[in-house]
């Protein structure tokens, strides 16, 4: 599995999106350890703050499915720049993604960004935060 072809998941899978009112097509493609490829759009909600974005659906489906090892993931949106991740995103994304598994970030005219997973998120909260000594 390339670089490119998890882009081209993500690119793809972007167009199963339901997006009713911000008419905002997100794609994302996973790759885990075993070699297979989870993707996910984003789904929206009359009441938006249920609405869920391609990544999480990703990591979602992934998790789901007994996967927890992840080796790579690509995003995809109709944006001028390569498509930055949101916040509630980044925050799942740190609790499953090690800090230096890469994420790439894309447009339709296939401009990419690629970081490492601390990149995205430094100094992120996570378990070891939870531990009272």
């Amino acid at each position: 599995m390339t670089k490119q072809n998890l882009i081209d998941e993500a690119i793809n899978i972007r167009n199963k999106a339901y997006v009713p009112y911000s008419k905002f097509q997100v794609g994302a493609a996973l790759l885990t350890k075993s070699g297979k490829i989870y993707t996910g759009c984003n789904i929206e909600n009359a009441a938006y703050p249920v609405s869920c974005c391609a990544e999480r659906v990703a990591i979602f489906k992934a998790i789901s499915e007994g996967e927890t090892e992840f080796v790579e993931m690509a995003v995809a949106a109709d944006t001028e720049r390569p498509v930055p991740p949101c916040g509630s995103c980044r925050q799942v994304m740190s609790e499953f993604f090690t800090p230096d598994m890469e994420i790439h970030l894309t447009n339709l005219k296939k401009h990419v960004k690629s970081f490492s997973m601390e990149s995205l998120l430094p100094f992120s909260f996570g378990n070891d935060d939870l531990m009272s000594k």
